[in-house]
Parts: structure tokens; sequence; C-alpha cells
């Protein structure tokens, strides 16, 4: 649920928009309160209004929508939000339209609630606020039990300085000139809805909660007749464009509002539930999709993993098998060396050793020549 309301000043924009926001749970978003938290934060954008707003001069719409942009990103507005009080004026409408574009979620529905303005000065110039506690009455319309005093904190009350008739018509002159434009705009898209705040508070919330449950109604509506065409498209080329479905929604939501008897679409509550439990069926199957692509991709990650390791594995168990034929292979080697070498060793040795018995043998037959000469001589001599 996505709205703008547009209101001059005093149309009672700022409490519908509470109401609304207390009664759909999504945020109420305005620029006042943008500024102050950003100044209060001293966040970038923040300094740089602070910086304007100390000379003197108006924030300009590059900060306002900068703030919007980042206000609009916050998880609390993913259900939808309540822009009170801005636009302003045509070009900050197309920017919001760009940014909304941009992110997914364009305007839903832009209400305009529409005051005479010799009542508007009257509500304007009767307006007090409660310094304390923010709470807002008028000493014409809702005036506080106790005059001066807050009923809810017992607070002084206060009248802005600016809440004179002059002031109030130049401001209601000038919210006019640059606010008609914007309205076109919407008329145009097929967005504005136009209340009359001239009413009771009460009143007026009633209709603007029937204009958004009708808004709601028509999106649901254009969605069913997207997704009959897209599951059977017609021979003859009808409803080809958002406006010829859009056109063919209200003709549905005219048929339902006349003709009871026509299912599903008895009341806008009845469709606002449907909308709701679609969507979350929706979100659901959604959810369980991501968490099969997940599951996909975990268990693809793990068996990729485990290829990875008994790959590893296979190698070194290949390289491991390849050292150990290496190392066999070579203790081979290094034996058949060591006994070649042994071999060549003895060899050696017994060389040396039959050499020595040669040589020793050679000497006694040596010896024993000599033995006998000597035994010969001798007996010569004795002869």
């Amino acid at each position: 649920m996505r709205i703008v309301l547009i209101g001059a000043p005093g149309s009672g924009k700022g409490t519908q928009a509470k109401k609304l926001a207390a009664k759909y749970g999504i945020p109420q978003i305005s620029t006042g309160d943008l500024l102050r938290a950003a100044v209060a934060a001293q966040t970038p954008l923040g300094l740089q209004a602070k910086a304007a707003m100390d000379a003197g001069q108006l924030v300009s719409d590059s900060i306002v929508l900068g703030m919007m942009e980042e206000r609009l990103n916050d998880k609390d507005t993913q259900k939808g939000f309540i822009l009170d009080g801005f636009p302003r004026n045509l070009p900050q409408a197309a920017a919001l339209d760009t940014i909304l574009n941009r992110m997914g979620r364009p305007l839903q529905s832009a209400i305009l609630i529409n005051v005479d303005f010799d009542l508007l000065i009257q509500r304007i110039t009767g307006r007090r606020t409660c310094r304390p506690c923010g709470q807002m009455y008028n000493i014409y319309t809702s005036p506080p039990k106790i005059d001066d005093h807050c009923d809810l904190c017992g607070g002084t009350l206060h009248h802005r300085a600016d809440d004179n008739e002059d002031t109030i018509s130049n401001r209601l002159r000038v919210f006019e000139t640059q606010t008609e434009p914007m309205v076109r705009h919407y008329q145009i898209q097929g967005k504005l809805t136009v209340i009359d705040g001239s009413d009771d508070i009460n009143r007026i919330f009633i209709r603007l909660c029937k204009a958004i449950e009708q808004s709601t109604l028509s999106n649901l509506e254009i969605a069913r007749l997207k997704k009959t065409l897209n599951d059977s498209p017609p021979k003859v080329e009808t409803f080809e464009k958002t406006t010829k479905l859009e056109q063919k929604a209200k003709e549905l939501l005219d048929i339902t509002e006349t003709n009871p008897e026509v299912p599903p679409l008895q009341s806008s509550s009845d469709a606002i539930k449907e909308a709701t439990t679609m969507a979350v069926k929706k979100k659901a199957r959604k959810s369980a999709a991501k968490k099969k692509v997940v599951k996909k991709k975990t268990t693809a990650k793990k068996k990729a993993v485990r290829k990875k390791s008994a790959k590893k594995k296979a190698v070194k168990k290949k390289s491991a098998k390849k050292k150990a034929v290496k190392k066999k292979v070579v203790k081979k080697k290094g034996r058949k060396k060591k006994s070649v070498k042994k071999k060549a060793v003895k060899k050696k040795t017994a060389k040396k050793k039959g050499t020595r018995k040669k040589k020793t043998a050679k000497k006694k037959v040596a010896k024993k020549k000599t033995a006998k000469k000597k035994a010969r001589k001798k007996k010569a001599k004795a002869k």
C-alpha cells in the first residue's frame, strides 16, 4: 500500500495520515520529520540541510529526495508507506516516480483532501499545539477541555506566529499554483482520488479507507486479468495495455458493487483479504523455491568438494605408488651395485692371495735350491 496524501495547510492530511498508519500498520513519512531526524543524527544530507536552513534558504529538492530515497529503503516501508505532504510540486512528483520505479514499488494512489479556503483559514488560525507532547487542537473545531492546556499531559498550548490570516492566504495561493500541475500529473496516471475534507474527521477517515480499499481492489483485479491473459491469451488482441486492464478492473469493481451475487468480489475487504492471502502464498512459494535453490547449490558444492578431495586422494595415492616403485628400483639397483662391488673385492682379494701363495712357494723353492747348493758345496769340500 503506497499512498501520497495531498492537501493544503490545515486540510487535516497529517491527522488522517496518522490514523491510516495506525490502521494499516505502515509508516507515515513527512519531509519535516525527515529533516529533523537527519539534522539530529548529523547525517551528510542532514548537515547539508542544516547549512541551508541556517543560511535562511529553502532546502533543495535534491537533498529532500535523497533523504526520501534513504527512508523508503528502510525495512518498515516494505509493506507500504503514506507520504504526508510530499511531493509538493510536479518536479518532485516526477522524481519520486523515478525513485519508486527504480525500486520496483510504484505509487498506487494519490489522494487529494479538498477543503474550501475560507474553512482552511479558520482551521489554521484556530490551531494550537502542545509543546511537551505535540498533541494538536483547534479552538473552533476540536478545542481542549481546559483553555490553553493539553488534555493528555496538561502542557501549555502554543499558537504559531505565522498562523495568521495574511500569511496563511499567501501560503494557500502558493500551494494552489504548485499543486495544480502535480494533481493533473496523478490524474493522467489514473491514480488520483479527490475526497471532501470539510466534514468530520472520522467520516473523512472512512472515505479515505474506502478509497484506498477500492484502489487496492482495482490493482488486485488488474493482477488477476494479467494472469488470465498470460495463462490463456485471447485470439483477438484485447487488454494489451495496462490502461485497458485498469478500465476492465474498474468495470468489474462497478459490477461487484451493484451486484452482490457476483463472486469473489462481494466487498473490498474480501478482496483485500484475498490479496493478502495471495501475497502470503506467493512469499511462501518464493521462500520454498529459494530454499530448494540453496539446497541444490549446497549439495552441488559438497559434491564438487568431495570430487576434488577424491581426485586429490587418487593423485596422492598414485604419487605414493610411483615413489614406492622408484624406491624399490633404487633399492634393487643399490643391492646389485653392492653385490657387484663385493664380488669385485672378493676377486681382487683372491687374486692377491694367489699371488702371495705363488710368491711364498717360489721363495720356498729358491730356499730349497740354495740349501741344496750349500749341501753340495759342503760335501765337495769334505772330499
